[in-house]
């Protein structure tokens, strides 16, 4: 008999805000669907978790996206997102329903809430994790093996939880791909009536103040041209190789640590992922750390002038020679076509 017999199913915490579900979501329902199928003698399946006000008609693109079903808990004080309420709702919800696994996205949000409801269900929680498998070695359990860096990065570690359930993790957006919609997919929407206790002492959000972001999120670029060390003499050209090219510049952490750089546009495993349809890497040697923020890119092309850089085993195309002295010229071609 399986230790954690009662607890069974993959869930996901679906975020929304403002009526918005976050891709996060969709992506984890599709790697969870995958952790389903390799092990079909368990029977599990994908469970969405959706909370919110008025959102109930959400649930049915939660399913188209891959969630067997899906579980909605509606509430006023679910309008605009709450520690509280949040964390008091998704711990009713595993503590009835006894989720094997709970993924939950490693947003700002995600961050907030998931070790607050790990703390009350006295559960352990793997954060910031890039990597999710389920250990087949052991076939009466569906142990998930959790992968994060550590140590700035340095390190990658893999986490196992086999004393307690759910086993819950946060993950980092865009690790994950998000599978095509299958509008023809059907499953059972289960709505769930959260129960709150002194309400008279909540918090009130009076007011939300939206952050003022400048510059280009990278994480929704289809076009990136990440630059290293290698190419801290010429940021300008590459941020206008970027520009010509429709896209945005992002750093590696060297750039950044330099001060040739903001944070906000570095890429790697202290930085952001990102999943571009065409990454140009200038002067990067091909760390781990950076390799992480953007391997799963669709095409890769390096420039480094050591044929030896670890960043060409990952590309698809490259280059050995000084960055300095290619990108002008690429430069020059990217015009001559504009231009033909």
């Amino acid at each position: 008999m399986a230790k954690f017999e009662e607890y069974k199913d993959i869930y996901v915490y679906v975020e929304q805000r403002n009526g918005v579900i976050a891709n996060v979501g969709y992506e984890l329902i599709s790697e969870a669907r995958k952790l389903v199928a390799s092990i079909p003698h368990m029977n599990y399946q994908v469970v969405g978790v959706l909370l919110g006000h008025n959102i109930k008609d959400q649930a049915k693109d939660v399913i188209a996206h891959g969630a067997d079903k899906v579980i909605v808990a509606e509430h006023e004080y679910f309008s605009k997102y709450s520690t509280m309420f949040y964390a008091d709702a998704l711990t009713q919800i595993v503590e009835i329903y006894k989720p094997d696994s709970f993924l939950i996205g490693a947003t700002v949000l995600g961050r907030d809430l998931a070790p607050r409801v790990a703390a009350r269900l006295d559960a352990g929680l793997t954060a910031d994790a890039t990597k999710i498998e389920i250990d087949l070695e052991k076939e009466d359990e569906a142990l998930l093996l959790v992968t994060r860096p550590t140590f700035g990065g340095n390190l990658f570690g893999t986490i196992v939880c086999p004393d307690t359930r759910p086993q819950m993790a946060t993950i980092r957006p865009n690790v994950f791909s998000m599978d095509a919609i299958d509008e023809t997919r059907t499953g059972e929407i289960i709505e769930f009536t959260p129960k709150f206790n002194d309400v008279d002492d909540k918090i009130t959000i009076k007011e939300v103040i939206e952050k003022v972001v400048e510059g280009i999120d990278i994480t929704k670029c289809d076009i990136l041209v990440g630059a290293g060390r290698g190419a801290e003499d010429c940021l300008d050209v590459v941020e206008s190789i970027a520009e010509e090219l429709g896209g945005a510049m992002c750093v590696s952490r060297a750039v950044v640590d330099d001060g040739f750089a903001p944070r906000d546009i570095q890429v790697g495993q202290t930085g952001k992922t990102v999943r571009p349809s065409l990454y140009i890497a200038c002067g990067i040697s091909g760390a781990c750390q950076h390799v992480a923020g953007m391997e799963k890119s669709d095409m890769i092309i390096a420039i480094n002038r050591d044929p030896q850089a670890e960043i060409f085993s990952i590309a698809n195309m490259g280059f050995v020679g000084d960055v300095k002295e290619i990108l002008p010229l690429l430069k020059e071609q990217l015009i001559a076509v504009k231009k033909a």
